[in-house]
């Protein structure tokens, strides 16, 4: 019975740290969909230029593979097992943390753009919170 417990409750955590990274996914797309409509944003966006960083093809593989982060904890909160899912979710929701907070130095934010990192931020830390918490025992 008591495994059964466990069993339960390793379950409801994988899939509760599964939704919030579907959620803050959800958040960083939308946000980005948003700069998108931002008339001064979309120039800069076709000159490769935005907020005086060029937007290399370097650039945009590192954006690839910084958003895979998230994309990938979803099926990997799922699956991976207790401890090795417990690392991964202090370390992806720790990167993602610092990023999005970096994020917010890179030039002044508009008032959306703070709204959504806020969100961010503060689902991030709340995925580390639940996984430095996390303990195998039911």
């Amino acid at each position: 019975m008591e495994n059964n417990a466990r069993d339960k409750k390793t379950d409801e955590t994988q899939g509760l740290l599964s939704t919030l990274w579907i959620f803050v996914t959800i958040n960083y797309l939308y946000c980005d969909l948003i700069t998108l409509m931002d008339a001064e944003k979309l120039k800069q966006f076709l000159t490769g230029i935005v907020g005086g960083m060029q937007f290399t093809q370097g650039f945009l593989l590192g954006a690839a593979v910084l958003m895979e982060i998230p994309i990938g904890m979803i099926f990997l909160s799922r699956v991976l097992k207790y401890q090795a899912n417990r690392w991964a979710n202090l370390s992806a929701g720790t990167v993602m943390t610092m990023v999005q907070t970096a994020s917010l130095f890179t030039g002044t934010p508009s008032p959306f753009y703070l709204f959504f990192s806020i969100i961010e931020i503060a689902c991030t830390l709340f995925i580390v919170w639940r996984a430095w918490k996390w303990s195998e025992q039911a």
